[in-house]
């Protein structure tokens, strides 16, 4: 004689198992581990502090203060002289 199955169990180990599948093609395609992600977020925001630093024209904030060569409109050249 065959095995007495409880289908309400089978059916839920069977989602269960869908489940795990999912789960595991989802790591593979995004899975990173979140210091993974704070490594990374912490090199971008490096990178962007630099080349912000490095930026010869205005970022459009009102914080920042324009700069502008000596020989650029609106600077006197009578004060090097």
């Amino acid at each position: 004689m065959a095995d007495i199955v409880n289908l309400r169990q089978a059916r839920k180990q069977k989602a269960r198992a869908e489940q795990e599948r999912l789960a595991v093609l989802n790591r593979a395609l995004h899975g990173r581990s979140k210091a993974d992600r704070e490594r990374d977020r912490s090199i971008a925001d490096k990178a962007e502090r630099f080349v912000a630093g490095h930026r010869r024209e205005t970022s459009g904030d009102a914080d920042c203060p324009e700069v502008r060569p000596k020989n650029a409109a609106g600077f006197s050249d009578k004060s090097d002289a």
